[in-house]
């Protein structure tokens, strides 16, 4: 049974696995604490792919006081060799008391198996203590481990009467400085920001992290997230701001390889042909997220306009809706925030889970779930 000291020193590790958020990708973000006699001897967190696991920090900071010690920590240890040796095995050695995780790995190459293995090793080890926030601190990791897709969350900001641009398509600004900066955060912690040619067209986004933004986060230790646009025939501009920006792009169309093609890997972007979808022969969302997924990435943040974003809420293909509203009117003649077409009843709509209401300067930022019946 979990003590009263099981759930405050797994708290800690989650707050310590949190200052991987912009870093780890791919790998989970993770925290671990070990305590020896009420007192914390060693700590560490999981800081970018190929570096030390939470646990090998933590036993090094912990030297011989590791020994007899209850390890703490916020994702069950790996038992199998990676890009680094077992934590298992290293917990075991050193001497350990206990561990304490506070969910199990969705990856099948551990499974459960971590902590089977600290037990038959005679190390009592258990998982599940705030299993929920655990899983919201790496929902990318893990929905990709589920799912073999990537977690997809979708942008938007509006005015109050639910319009994304005026008529004429100006939209700079609805929302306030603020929001606009914690976009740079949602951005930071993607893996991959998604967009389609339609977006590229009208506004030409660069879709990069502006690192000065970040605040007190060392900026040098962000990547740039990969950029996605999706481009059914191929029409992206050869001077787009997204084929500038630094990392990586990737271009998924329907259209044959070509020297049009040519020309944009030319520019240093990936064109990816993909199979069509639908009676309009667009590209197969579903089957883009699970090559992303294959590509090992995480989060995607959606920031596409009307159209991409209806047709993946009507795929069932947002996991999360993150909406800015300004306390602006923009009319009924301003363009809407999902197209939708083929609603005509009640039992047609889409109904969301609202999960957290809070103020990000003037703006309010509404965190909301879509409810489907069945997720992609």
């Amino acid at each position: 049974m979990a003590t009263s000291a099981d759930h405050k020193f797994i708290s800690l590790t989650l707050s310590l696995a949190s200052r991987g958020l912009y870093t780890t990708d791919p790998n989970p973000r993770v925290g671990c604490i070990l305590v020896n006699g009420g007192s914390i001897v060693g700590q560490g967190w999981h800081q970018k792919p190929g570096g030390p696991h939470a646990e090998i920090m933590a036993l090094e900071e912990a030297g011989e006081k590791a020994n007899g010690a209850v390890c703490y920590v916020s994702l069950e240890p790996c038992c199998h060799q990676g890009k680094t040796p077992p934590c298992t095995d290293a917990l075991i050695k050193a001497g350990v008391q206990r561990v304490v995780a506070a969910m199990t790995d969705p990856n099948p190459q551990v499974a459960g198996q971590g902590i089977e293995q600290l037990i038959q090793a005679g190390v009592p080890a258990v998982a599940g203590i705030s299993a929920a926030d655990a899983e919201a601190l790496n929902i990318g990791f893990v929905t990709r481990m589920s799912l073999g897709r990537p977690y997809v969350r979708c942008k938007l900001a509006m005015s109050l009467d639910g319009r994304t641009a005026l008529k004429s398509g100006e939209s700079r600004w609805i929302t306030s400085a603020e929001a606009r900066q914690d976009v740079q955060r949602l951005r930071a912690r993607s893996s991959a920001i998604l967009t389609g040619i339609g977006t590229v067209l009208v506004d030409d986004p660069g879709l990069r992290v502006r690192l000065e933004e970040l605040g007190a986060y060392p900026a040098e230790e962000v990547r740039q997230p990969l950029r996605v646009v999706v481009d059914t025939h191929l029409s992206l501009p050869e001077d787009a701001n997204v084929l500038k920006s630094p990392g990586s792009c990737l271009i998924a169309t329907t259209r044959s390889y070509d020297g049009y093609s040519k020309n944009l890997e030319d520019k240093g972007a990936e064109v990816l042909c993909l199979p069509q979808k639908g009676r309009h022969g667009g590209v197969d969302m579903l089957q883009l997220l699970q090559e992303l997924g294959k590509r090992e990435v995480n989060e995607v943040l959606l920031e596409a306009g009307a159209t991409l974003a209806g047709h993946m809420l009507q795929q069932g293909l947002i996991d999360e809706l993150v909406v800015y509203m300004a306390p602006k009117l923009m009319g009924d003649e301003a363009k809407g925030l999902f197209h939708l077409p083929g609603l005509e009843t009640m039992d047609q709509i889409c109904s969301l889970d609202i999960a957290n209401v809070r103020h990000v300067g003037a703006d309010l930022r509404i965190t909301a779930h879509p409810i489907y019946t069945e997720k992609a």
